[in-house]
Order: C-alpha cells, then structure tokens, then sequence
C-alpha cells in the first residue's frame, strides 16, 4: 500500500521545513536519506578513486560503483553494456548529438524534433545542422503540446535521420507516444533519441519496449545527487561510435607512435575520474524507487495531478494551460499578473513553484505566452499541501505583489 505518510519521514527536507510547500521537483528533487546515507558513507569510509587502486578500499568502492550500471540497466530493461554515466542529461545528449553528426548527418539531411523540447534536446542539434547544412523540421502539436501519430507521420520521410524528443514534455506534461513514434521512425531508417529527464523519475520505462536507440537522463530529478546521468544506447550503435573525450579508464593501451586501443564496451566513453560518489547515490535513489514501484509512484501522482487541475479550475483567476496533462506537471498563470511576480508571492507563503519559460523557449508558440507558473509534483507530496497552493492562489492580487517589493 502507498503510504505517503510514511514516506515523507525519509526525507529530511520535508522534516526540516515543515511549513514548505515544495512544487519544483520538476527542477530538482528532494533526496531520502538513504541516498544522503550512500554519498556520506564514501566520504567516511570508503573514499578512493575506481578501477586504480590495488587495496582493499579501492576494491570495495569499484564494486559499489560498477553495481549501479547493473541497477539502473535492470530499473530501464536494458543491458550493462547499454549504460553510460554521463554528468546529468544535458551531457549525455550533447555528447551524443557530437559523436553522432558526422557517422549520421549530411548535408540536406533532416532532423525532426519538437516545439515543446527543453533546451539541451534541440540546442546541440541547431548547430549541427548549421555545420552539416541540414535542416531542423517540427513535429506539429496539439493545443496543450502533445504529439499525436498522425501528426508525426505527416512529416516523416526518407530524409529524416535523428528524431530528438522528449518523451514527457518539462512545461506541458504530456507522455509521447513513444514507441509507436520509434516503429514509424525505424521504418524510414531513423535514429530515435529520448530525452528521459521527466519521464524515468515518474513512469516506467522499458526501453526494450519502447524499442529506442537512446534515452538520456539525470539523476537528481529522481531523488539522486547533481552532477550524475545515464545515456542509454543500444549496444550495437555505441559500438559503432568513437569516444567524445580520452583519457584515463577509457584505453586498453597506448604508444608514443600514437597508437591507441580503446577498452571494448561503455567504458570507453568514461574517460576520466568519475563522480563516484554521485553514482553512488544515483544507485541508491534507483534502489529506493525500484521498492516502491513505478507503477505505484505514477498511480499516486496521477490522483494528486487531477485534483490539482481540479481545484486549479474551480479559481476564476487562474488560467490552465495543460489540463488534460498525463503527469504532474502543470503550467499555469494568473490574470492580469506577471507570473514572476506571482512565484516570489507565492515564495513568501511558503510554496514553491516555477516561473518563467522553463528551458523552453518555443513553447510560448504552442500556448500563447511567454511566461508560465509550472508546479511540479513528486509522489512525497500531498493533497493538503495542493489546498494550500489553491487557498494561496485564490486570494492572490496585483496588490498583494507589489507590496511585496515595496
């Protein structure tokens, strides 16, 4: 059973700000204590670099950090040699779009994307493009931004190589259907890359299933530490490309005739001392994630997604943008205020939310405007803390705001 009573004492943010009403986990999450607990233990008993040191120390913090590939390929369905760690998403999809453009782009070639991506899934492929003289094409979308297959298919041809999307959208919410999207993408030889970042803290992803060739993602908007991803590929094409960085960990062996031999598998790509300590964590964020139960998680924020909608409507001064969202992300605004505004008010009652574009720069397109109010739930939240988001909101004034700048 989901006890989310029970579940809020592990997390020492919520014991340790009481009053706080925390909507951003969309930005970033709160960590239990079992991931605090992973990262203190390396700096207290177990601090040694890995896959260097020949004692007892050094053994034992490889083994930690090499058993998370395991852990997060079996959380996704995937295989070890199909698990990157990367510094976060924004690193594992940018240094996947560089290793991909000369094996994949040429010139008139077209990569399809979407209105509604976060920055770090359309920026890095706007400049190869411009290097390659390809060119950028748009998936149409609904009115809230969702991706419908009839849509992405009146764009699909032979000259698409790369579809970049996200597989939940970080303003709008919407899960893409992505496997039916990967199996039309396939069918004109192209290469499908997920931006993971705001679906595999929420949702169960298969990518087995969903049949995608790469799928990025970070570790702190699911309960882990900053400065720790994963970069999913299928092991067939990470075989195929060449290291971004060099250095140590990823070569077998080298030469003054400059002469290299890479290590086989994803190693390769991990040139460098790691963030062990971050691994680590990200291990055990998966480790508490995987006893609750995804389907669990997405079942309870499905509850608190349609009362939050649900009593957001009830307010005559609130204007929704994504009601029929599939997760809990919600962009809204209030009328007649600057939604900044409205966030620092909101900040001094003590509730948490986003303002602005959200590293979405194109989705003002979609809407209609440029700055939203995004609440972003997590499954330690509750349906009293949503109250008191809608009594705040519902007594909100151009007043009231001013005044708190004066």
């Amino acid at each position: 059973m989901f006890d989310v009573k029970k579940i809020r004492k592990d997390f020492p943010m919520i014991q340790n700000h009481p009053e706080l009403v925390y909507f951003d986990s969309g930005a970033t999450s709160f960590k239990p204590n079992s991931v605090i607990e992973a990262i203190n233990h390396f700096y207290c008993f177990s601090t040694a670099n890995v896959h260097r040191g020949d004692y007892p120390i050094a053994f034992e913090n490889s083994r930690a950090y090499d058993a998370v590939r395991g852990k997060v390929a079996r959380f996704l369905n995937a295989s070890e040699d199909e698990i990157v760690y990367t510094k976060g998403d924004t690193d594992g999809l940018n240094m996947l779009a560089l290793m991909l453009k000369d094996e994949y782009i040429r010139e008139g070639d077209v990569i399809l994307t979407t209105e509604s991506e976060h920055a770090s899934s359309v920026l890095p492929w706007f400049e190869i493009a411009k290097e390659k003289h390809a060119e950028i094409r748009y998936i149409p979308l609904g009115s809230e931004g969702e991706v419908t297959m009839e849509a992405f298919a009146s764009v699909m041809d032979e000259t698409v190589k790369i579809v970049a999307c996200t597989q939940v959208s970080n303003v709008l919410g919407h899960i893409n259907p992505i496997k039916e999207m990967t199996a039309l993408a396939h069918q004109y030889n192209a290469l499908m890359i997920v931006d993971g970042a705001q679906s595999v803290p929420h949702i169960k992803v298969d990518v087995k299933d969903l049949d995608c060739d790469f799928l990025a993602f970070s570790a702190h908007k699911m309960l882990g530490p900053s400065g720790a991803g994963i970069l999913y590929g299928k092991k067939e094409l990470l075989d195929s490309l060449k290291p971004l960085y060099y250095g140590g960990d990823s070569n077998a062996r080298f030469n003054k005739n400059c002469e290299l031999v890479l290590k086989k598998g994803v190693q390769r790509f991990e040139s460098g001392t790691p963030a062990i300590e971050q691994i680590i964590g990200l291990g055990a964020a998966v480790d508490y994630l995987s006893e609750i139960g995804m389907d669990n998680i997405h079942a309870y924020e499905c509850e608190l997604k349609d009362y939050l909608v649900q009593e957001l409507l009830k307010l005559d001064n609130v204007i929704v943008y994504n009601p029929h969202t599939d997760t809990v992300i919600v962009s809204f605004s209030l009328k007649g205020i600057f939604s900044q505004d409205v966030a620092s008010y909101l900040g001094s009652q003590n509730i948490a939310v986003r303002s602005g574009n959200h590293c979405a720069k194109m989705v003002k397109d979609i809407i209609g405007i440029d700055e939203t109010l995004r609440a972003s739930l997590y499954f330690y939240n509750t349906k009293e803390e949503i109250d008191k988001l809608v009594g705040v909101l519902k007594e909100t004034t151009l007043e009231k705001c001013i005044d708190l700048f004066i």
